[in-house]
């Protein structure tokens, strides 16, 4: 089609070239005619090589459109994927507290823990109403768990897990202060001013009752006592009960038959419930409740009171202590809470009616005096 227009655009200038007068204005008539329509063809042909650039280039940037596209959304993807594993690791981290498969003892009084699992294997711990435990696995009717310091196996009867298990707990969940120094002192108010009323060794776990000027003091229970401690040598944190150990005593050179029971026969309360005022052994009793219906048995009679209970024995350091023993503690006001001695630095004692009848380390709180009486 172009070749046809050229021939018939030099028809024309060869047409008109016959009409000039001379030679040489038909050469110069001849050359700028073929000029401009070579000029012409030239600008229609580049404008198709425009439009095929023009062309050339919006595929272009359809292609890169569709590969950014597909990028974008391939990174979409990743995203998502990344905090699907992130969330996934929270999860797996995510601890109630403290337990990432939580176990929650789902009876009245206290759950055994066994060496086996087996109803006639050794009793070696307790879980009080409503503590908490890691569950490893299950097996036969039997979870094997750890509560505390004790690892072992209870009944799946008496065992909740899962939500059932999160949903009871916040009846039990309670707010801790851990000792974080060697010796913390509980003081009357919360100043360095007033008088220590006791004194609490590391690691020793405190009821928190109060948070005291955004947590620079604390008010706490110690057995029916209350007092404050500091917040800088605390850690807080939400904790469920625990199992209380039962471990086999072990006891001195020359330590009697009497004493031996004494022991075992107090230890089979453990996490019965405290009732200031009380004394059964069963339903309910207090610090000089329990002590007294515990020696009754062995033929020795205390009175209902422990700051009445140290003048009927014999007063001994606390380093002769031998299993059975009582010790008193105390504040400034005197003695006002007594435990029995167990051996191997602990004691057994109706402490309050959060925790009920426990074992303790013997120096949870410092001893005012430790009294003999077999």
């Amino acid at each position: 089609m172009k070749l046809e227009k050229m021939k018939v655009a030099l028809a024309l200038i060869v047409g008109t070239v016959g009409f000039l007068a001379t030679p040489q204005d038909t050469f110069a008539a001849a050359h700028a005619g073929m000029s401009a329509v070579i000029s012409s063809c030239l600008n229609q042909s580049e404008g198709l090589v425009i439009a095929n650039s023009d062309i050339a280039l919006t595929r272009m940037a359809a292609s890169e459109a569709d590969a950014e596209k597909a990028s974008d959304k391939e990174s979409v993807k990743e995203t998502k994927d990344a905090e699907n594993r992130t969330e996934d690791a929270k999860k797996e981290d995510e601890t109630f507290c403290g337990y990432k498969k939580l176990g929650l003892a789902n009876v009245d009084n206290y759950l055994n823990i066994r060496k086996e699992a087996d109803e006639s294997s050794e009793l070696i711990g307790k879980m009080p109403a409503g503590a908490g435990c890691e569950v490893y696995d299950k097996e036969d009717g039997w979870y094997h768990i750890k509560s505390g310091k004790v690892e072992g196996y209870v009944s799946a009867d008496y065992l909740l897990t899962g939500d059932a298990a999160k949903e009871k707990a916040a009846k039990y969940i309670k707010e801790v202060a851990t000792v974080t120094t060697t010796t913390l002192f509980v003081r009357e108010e919360p100043n360095t001013d007033c008088a220590v009323i006791s004194m609490v060794p590391v690691e020793e776990e405190l009821t928190v009752l109060e948070t005291v000027d955004n947590g620079a003091w604390y008010k706490i229970e110690i057995d029916s006592d209350e007092g404050y401690v500091s917040g800088e040598y605390v850690e807080i944190s939400q904790k469920l009960p625990k199992a209380m150990t039962i471990s086999e005593v072990k006891y001195g050179q020359g330590v009697s038959d009497v004493r031996v029971d004494l022991v075992q026969y107090a230890l089979q309360f453990v996490g019965n419930p405290y009732v200031w005022g009380g004394t059964s052994l069963t339903n309910g009793v207090d610090c000089s409740g329990f002590t007294m219906k515990v020696y009754a048995k062995y033929g020795v009679y205390l009175p209902h009171s422990s700051r009445a209970q140290p003048n009927y024995g014999r007063r001994i350091s606390a380093a002769e202590a031998q299993p059975g023993d009582l010790f008193f503690y105390g504040s400034g006001g005197g003695i006002n809470h007594v435990a029995i001695y167990i051996g191997g630095g602990r004691v057994v004692h109706a402490s309050n009616r959060r925790d009920g009848i426990k074992i303790s380390n013997a120096y949870y709180r410092t001893p005012l005096c430790v009294v003999s009486y077999l």
